[in-house]
């Protein structure tokens, strides 16, 4: 009979000369669950062991054939991934440790303790087990990089790295966030390979690259004679990645109008094409992509909030480039070999002083700044080692420390009132931001409700001035 906590996969392998003792504990352990078996002697376990693999090894450390240090070697010899505990007699410590050092997972000593030695057989399978699972991520995730070229050592990549690993079996929606050039784009692809849709399509749909007119036939497909130029239907991206995955990049950019019929097609799983009065059903596993603060817009009304939960199932955040420094100077390399080989040129690195420098530098451009730069460097250099001038870097704030001191300093030189300076920041800003309010609240690290209070304050403020300056008229 097993207990509650028995484990009826493992096979357990006894190796003692004393024959009462192997059938005593091959006897006992079965009681615990465990399928046994015992042998007499090294030569007959390691026949049971050619026979097939077993995931636990007890040996007496003494026997006249060879040792259990011997028997371990000689074992692993044969497979792998199995647990193997000696047997010592009691007060040989020197024993034990040199068969710990030897790779022998436990020991225990005679008389032996059946309860004492199913709780080490249980542990060290559980730690067995986990060792197999961490060999097999740290693999898989290798594979994964290789695959997508995925170049970066930060504790911050691996953990997204394994996130991958983690969201690509599950058919969830997946909101991707990060800074532009990040590389959102890179993730999201990781996952459609990684996933049981890998066979199937991969398409992408760049929200902030298709005119408002055009984006929701592009999406959804359109019949023929839907509108001016339509001879002919026509599939939709939706219907294209059909059995497969559809990445909906820059998807803060999509216009509020049509937001409600994506929102349809998530939960219905079926899209409208334009000028039909027939849904198509799609299966499609959607991924979403975005710069954007969502949260924030849908607080300012640009983003519906239904729609943002359904696509924020799991959310992955890339950070910048910044934040992860360690991945720098593996990326640099990484890119002057791809340009070298693109241009035919024979470069051997970076010399210290350019390291140092893409080390510093702030890249506010994140991953494409870096590939740019890097495609710049292998153009212009003139040598045979990339210096940092052929970087072509420019200072800023972040990278200098200084910048930001001087100009304030030239503000303080200026006469200028804090309401002035008040006034010009946001004038600067909407004006940066092409009147957009929510834009221009988001670069100046304020609500959109903030900054309309602020605007109106000085819209008023100058409306005030223009009626004195009319009655002193």
């Amino acid at each position: 009979m097993a207990s509650a906590n028995s484990e009826p996969t493992a096979r357990v392998l006894i190796v003692d000369d004393d024959r009462n003792q192997a059938d005593l504990l091959a006897r006992m352990l079965a009681l615990e669950g465990f399928e046994t078996r015992a042998s007499y002697a090294p030569s007959e376990a390691l026949e049971a062991v050619d026979d097939g693999p077993f995931q636990v090894i007890i040996s007496d450390f003494n026997m006249p054939e060879m040792n259990g240090i011997e028997l371990f070697h000689r074992v692993a010899a044969a497979q792998s991934h199995f647990v193997f505990i000696v047997i010592t007699a009691f007060g040989t410590l020197e024993t034990a440790v040199e068969a710990m050092k030897e790779g022998v997972h436990d020991f225990v000593t005679k008389p032996v303790d059946v309860g004492e030695l199913t709780l080490k057989i249980r542990n060290a399978l559980r730690l067995r087990d986990l060792e197999v699972e961490n060999r097999d991520l740290k693999g898989a995730v290798e594979a994964l990089r290789a695959k997508v070229r995925i170049v970066g050592d930060s504790e911050q990549m691996q953990q997204i790295l394994r996130q991958v690993q983690q969201v690509s079996q599950s058919p969830a929606t997946v909101l991707i966030r990060g800074e532009s050039g990040t590389g959102k784009e890179l993730i999201a692809r990781a996952i459609h390979l990684e996933s049981p849709r890998h066979a199937g399509p991969y398409v992408t749909v760049n929200c902030a690259a298709i005119p408002e007119n055009l984006i929701e036939a592009e999406l959804f497909g359109h019949v023929k004679g839907a509108f001016t130029g339509a001879v002919g239907d026509r599939k939709g991206r939706f219907v294209k990645a059909h059995g497969g995955t559809i990445l909906l990049d820059e998807i803060g950019d999509l216009p509020v109008t049509l937001q409600p019929k994506l929102l349809r097609a998530l939960q219905e799983r079926q899209v409208d094409p334009v000028g039909s009065s027939e849904a198509v059903s799609v299966d499609v596993r959607v991924i979403a992509a975005t710069h954007r603060d969502l949260g924030q817009m849908v607080a300012d009304g640009e983003f519906r909030e239904d729609l943002f939960y359904r696509l924020n199932v799991i959310p992955l955040e890339v950070p910048p480039l910044r934040e992860r420094s360690d991945d720098v100077l593996p990326l640099a390399h990484h890119f002057l070999r791809k340009f070298c080989e693109e241009n035919h040129r024979r470069l051997s690195g970076f010399t210290r002083a350019a390291e140092e420098r893409l080390r510093t530098y702030s890249w506010p451009g994140n991953v494409r700044e870096l590939e740019n730069c890097a495609e710049r460097a292998v153009v212009l250099c003139s040598g045979d080692v990339v210096d940092e001038s052929d970087l072509m870097l420019q200072a800023t704030p972040k990278a200098d420390g200084k910048s930001v001191d001087g100009v304030l300093d030239a503000l303080f030189d200026t006469v200028l009132t804090l309401d002035d300076l008040e006034r010009g920041i946001i004038v600067s800003a909407l004006r940066r931001c092409g009147g957009n309010l929510s834009r221009a609240a988001r670069t100046l690290g304020l609500t959109r409700r903030a900054l309309q209070y602020r605007v109106e304050k000085i819209r008023s403020e100058a409306e005030g001035s223009d009626e004195d300056d009319g009655g002193a008229a």
